[in-house]
């Protein structure tokens, strides 16, 4: 009972801040600071907290899933962030090289991993449409023909992207999905197949969003099967999977294409007994970690935050409250201001932070994002979640090279 009216008498003096902040035009800030308040003693009406140790447990590491090293070599193109590639690295695969055109994922990617060989600015394009560049920086980086290992890859995927096209009025030429029509990006799944088919790895992988089946009613994606299986390729049934079906604490269905020229079958990772909960993922004291910065929200956006309940929409922001029981949505390439972004804290009238968003991923809390506030939060929300591509990496490695 105590415990009850403590936080009833806390949502009282909430209430009272959040209508002074917004009568008195000031910044929520100055006003919770001048009360002793921060944006994380704010509380949803419902009160609810998540709870502090036993949710912990549930949360699946990709060190949990670390295989030992036995270094069949990849070459990943579209690297962004990394996140196949950290699910690979824990699979046990080594790198020979990652191309990535964006300098800042680049970055990203050189400041985690200074042991990696990074092809991109500002040393190479990292240009995958741009064919001759691209082969001259795997020559130096020691990769040639009857590679021996696996090329992994997920080409830019906003042109086939169902979520990308509802952002376009229905009326508009530009709700139909383009997909290959588009003049870069829906011509860069091909410009991946072609270096497949130069350098013939012995396995490969393509990531892409399940739109991809539907663009010209699958001819173009059938066309890029017939193109690998015409160069002594077996190529898999599309594999379509939701990463909450695999230990991830989010709702992110991908589409992922599988093939090898060894003659042998693919066996696809088995979907886990439960989900994880993003309760899992938020709780516990994520302040010193990196990227964990949060966005200082008007008063007048909290006070409609605080009456939501678990899944409800924001109208207005377009915001969802997470549900703390399970998976949350996808998590999307937003940003902090403008450009996107991110859903709602379960218990925490505010949207989530890039480091809560890269937990809802399975990345590492280790792994820091470089660049501004909202390109951290495009390299998270573009990501394969690490420890669904560890499964799928491990399968790979079992399937192929054993």
């Amino acid at each position: 009972m105590h415990m009850k009216q403590q936080q009833l008498k806390e949502l009282v003096e909430q209430a009272t801040i959040l209508q002074q902040a917004e009568e008195d035009d000031a910044k929520l800030d100055s006003v919770l600071q001048s009360y002793g308040w921060g944006y994380d003693d704010l509380r949803y009406e419902d009160s609810y907290e998540l709870a502090k140790d036993t949710s912990l447990e549930e949360y699946v590491t990709l060190d949990r899933l670390q295989k030992s090293v036995h270094n069949v070599p990849m070459v990943s193109f579209f690297a962004g962030a990394g996140g196949l590639d950290l699910g690979f690295e824990a699979a046990g695969f080594s790198h020979d090289a990652l191309v990535e055109l964006n300098p800042i994922f680049s970055n990203t990617l050189r400041h985690n991993r200074p042991n990696w060989s990074v092809i991109g600015p500002p040393d190479w394009k990292g240009d995958v449409s741009d064919f001759e560049d691209t082969c001259k920086a795997l020559a130096e980086c020691g990769v040639s023909a009857d590679y021996p290992g696996v090329f992994v890859g997920g080409p830019p995927c906003q042109p086939f992207s169902i979520a990308a096209n509802q952002r376009f009025s229905k009326d508009g030429e530009n709700f139909k999905r383009v997909g290959f029509a588009h003049e870069k990006n829906g011509n860069l799944l091909f410009d991946y197949i072609n270096l497949i088919i130069k350098y013939k790895p012995a396995a490969f992988l393509v990531e892409n969003v399940v739109g991809l089946l539907e663009v010209d009613d699958g001819v173009q994606l059938n066309r890029a099967i017939e193109m690998l299986s015409q160069n002594g390729y077996s190529v898999e049934k599309p594999l379509i999977l939701n990463a909450s079906d695999f230990l991830v604490p989010q709702h992110r269905t991908r589409m992922f294409l599988v093939g090898n020229r060894l003659g042998k079958s693919f066996v696809p990772p088995l979907k886990a007994d439960k989900k994880v909960p993003c309760a899992a993922a938020l709780c516990g004291d994520l302040s010193k970690l990196p990227n964990h910065v949060t966005r200082k929200h008007q008063a007048s956006s909290v006070l409609r935050y605080v009456k939501l309940p678990f899944g409800g929409r924001d109208k207005l922001g377009r915001v969802d409250r997470l549900h703390p029981m399970l998976p949350s949505k996808t998590v999307i390439a937003g940003g902090s201001s403008g450009g996107g972004r991110s859903h709602l804290h379960p218990s925490i009238p505010r949207t989530l932070s890039v480091r809560e968003s890269a937990r809802l991923q399975t990345f590492p809390d280790d792994y820091e994002f470089t660049g501004t506030h909202s390109r951290q939060f495009t390299q998270v929300g573009n990501a394969v979640p690490p420890v669904l591509a560890t499964q799928l990496a491990w399968q790979i490695y079992q399937s192929f090279f054993i």
